[in-house]
């Protein structure tokens, strides 16, 4: 990484308050150029709190921006860190026509030509699309990052149809207790953070409520998402994914859907990090602020850039690997694609043999998945799956010469179910002569959504259908001499929370069984390449040393007299941060999922989060506390969440909500 301190232009940078029509006033950082003439804005929106939680990535790449003669706005949305305002849903909710409203506000300032980028990762990268989808005149270009474009089936909810454990539950709890963080007194006055914070806290509803009602892709999913507005995108669009990040499928979207003249895609071996990130492997890391670079100046500068030269899409393809849960650079080659689907990729269907087998995978089946969102810790990616593979039904197919796969594989599975609920869960492996089994992708479906994510659909216990399930896109070169591996379990915990009646399982007939392979020609491409990873100059926020003994980023526990299991995750929070200007953030979470080995009604998530934000000079000290539980019935998902709030010794709010969903699909 090289950390670039010497820019074309010198920079200075204030803290402003974007208003709105309706009043609210949203807190923004802008970074600008020291130049009498009017330059290009680049904005970067989302509820992430600008001056604590990304305060240290926010200083790697604004100031970047700002020295090449941008400026670059970073601006919090309503109800969150310093704005103003009440939070609201996650995926209707207001950002969107709030962030049309900072796109005209910023192209209106005397310091800006007019013209107006987008750009963000995960959320921001979301919400660059949504704005993007209103079209609003300003707005020419957008970079977005490891970002959905379709809430229902690829973000952390209903993948396959199937109600996420891991992700939904999860993530709601994990967003009550962001949401909950007061403003800060240093920004918006001491006489003000207390009022703010308590009408937000009262307005607060645990959204894992909202989404385990919706659990077919109804009404309420189509205004998150922009899958089904591409139309209206006007704006050009740089998409970039990594493979191990949960996302990549909006980048093959978007390169098939948007004019091959304002789309270019990018997908290499990363997790949910921006592509520079050297400390977050898998690498390799690439000089991605220069590839922005040349996307701005192109659409937003009407420069001669070689921004379109590129292919289409640029892909990498990775070797065959040992399985391991974190890899420093993982090797492989970059192909580059014309059009997307692609000339060079083949379907090729590889026929499942033998007899009928029962599938009846062991509920705890899943244990070894990985997390559904890597970062680039140490136990993010899946280990060896040869434990996994025992517990699942698998098909194993030679691999005479190396064979290169890019895109979606596809399986087409003839299955009798006698339940008339469950799940099939298809995972694609890499298996070495050794028996080392590497997860390459995986794939889940909903046998109640088998025609359709908008249906439940139950089954006629004892017919036989044929359902067709689609994997994960891959990148993916296995090697001469190794074996293609499908494993195919009714059972995967706690991705997929299991359906009452699914330890029944089903039967797999091979005859009429298919796998389906997109294979690439085995055909790199030199020419592309990328510069040395390069950001500004770091914040200086510094890790205090906890007494604390560490915790296993991941835990498997076994309890062979109850025949239960329970997985144990720390999300790597630990430690305080104290950042330049005084302020100390501590951040703690723990998640728990357990099943019985035989019972899927056995299921239970259990999350806790703990924040604490302090200024020793004022004195402020605010602190969160949640506890937040999923368990189930035949019937309902019975939902339990409790907040409690301080500020100093003094309790501000307290609140816990009991609530049972219906289990409709899930």
């Amino acid at each position: 990484m090289h950390i670039r301190t010497s820019f074309p232009h010198e920079i200075t940078h204030e803290d402003v308050l974007v208003p709105l029509s309706d009043g609210t006033r949203l807190y923004a950082r802008v970074w600008r150029p020291l130049t009498e003439e009017p330059v290009p804005a680049l904005l970067e929106y989302l509820p992430h709190r600008l001056t604590d939680a990304t305060a240290p990535r926010d200083r790697q790449r604004h100031p970047w921006y700002a020295g090449h003669g941008y400026a670059s706005v970073r601006v919090d949305a309503r109800g969150h860190g310093n704005s103003e305002g009440l939070p609201g849903d996650e995926h209707p909710g207001t950002e969107p026509d709030d962030g049309v409203e900072i796109v005209s506000w910023l192209a209106a300032r005397p310091w800006c030509t007019g013209r107006v980028g987008l750009f963000g990762i995960g959320w921001g990268g979301l919400d660059s699309l949504r704005i993007a989808a209103r079209a609003p005149e300003p707005l020419k270009a957008v970079v977005t990052v490891c970002s959905a474009d379709d809430l229902y089936a690829d973000d952390v909810h209903h993948p396959g149809g199937s109600v996420l454990a891991v992700g939904a539950p999860a993530r709601s709890a994990a967003l009550l207790a962001l949401a909950a963080r007061p403003p800060d007194p240093a920004h918006v006055g001491e006489g003000m953070w207390r009022d703010m914070w308590e009408k937000r806290l009262e307005a607060l509803v645990p959204p894992a409520h909202t989404w385990l009602a919706h659990q077919t892709r109804d009404a309420y999913w189509h205004p998150g998402g922009v899958r089904e507005e591409y139309g209206n995108i006007r704006a050009a669009v740089l998409a970039v994914g990594g493979w191990h990040d949960p996302h990549r499928d909006t980048v093959l979207r978007l390169v098939a859907d948007l004019p091959p003249d304002r789309v270019r895609g990018l997908l290499g071996p990363w997790p949910r990090q921006y592509p520079d990130q050297e400390g977050r492997p898998p690498g390799p890391a690439i000089g991605f602020l220069q590839e922005t670079l040349r996307w701005w100046d192109h659409w937003l500068r009407e420069e001669e850039t070689d921004a379109l030269a590129t292919p289409l899409l640029r892909s990498y393809v990775m070797d065959g690997h040992p399985p391991a849960t974190v890899y420093a650079r993982i090797p492989g080659r970059w192909v580059g694609e014309p059009s997307w689907p692609s000339p060079s990729v083949t379907p090729v269907a590889y026929a499942l043999r033998g007899e009928p087998v029962p599938v009846r995978s062991p509920q705890y089946t899943g244990v070894d998945a990985g997390r559904l969102v890597p970062l680039g810790d140490d136990a993010d990616l899946p280990p060896d799956q040869r434990e996994e593979d025992a517990r699942s039904a698998c098909f194993e197919f030679e691999v005479p010469e190396e064979t290169w796969v890019l895109g979606r594989p596809r399986v087409r599975l003839r299955l009798t179910s006698a339940s008339p609920r469950g799940q099939v869960i298809a995972r694609l492996c890499d298996v070495a002569p050794d028996g080392a089994s590497t997860l390459v992708t995986r794939g889940a479906l909903n046998l109640s959504a088998r025609r359709g994510p908008g249906r439940t659909d139950p089954w006629d216990p004892g017919t036989t259908e044929t359902v067709v399930l689609d994997l994960d896109p891959i990148g993916y070169a296995f090697p001469a001499g190794h074996r293609v591996r499908l494993g195919v379990s009714s059972a995967y915990w706690p991705w997929i929370w299991p359906q009452p009646g699914s330890e029944a399982g089903f039967t797999l007939d091979p005859a009429g069984s298919v796998l389906e392979l997109p294979v690439r020609t085995r055909e790199s491409d030199p020419s592309i390449v990328f510069g040395e990873p390069e950001e500004s100059e770091p914040l200086g926020v510094t890790v205090s040393a906890t007494l604390d003994e560490p915790r296993p980023q991941r835990l498997v526990v076994r309890d062979v007299a109850a025949g239960t299991w329970r997985l144990e995750v720390n999300p790597g929070r630990g430690g305080t941060q104290v950042h330049p200007d005084g302020l100390e953030y501590t951040e703690d979470a723990r998640e728990t999922y357990t099943i019985g080995a035989s019972d899927p009604l056995s299921a239970r998530t259990d999350s806790t989060w703990s924040i604490r934000l302090h200024r020793p000079d004022l004195p402020w000290d605010a602190r969160v506390e949640t506890v937040s539980s999923v368990t189930c019935d035949a019937r309902d998902f019975v939902t339990t969440d409790e907040l409690v709030c301080r500020g100093g010794d003094e309790v501000v709010f307290h609140r816990t909500w009991e609530k049972r969903i219906p289990r409709t699909a899930g």
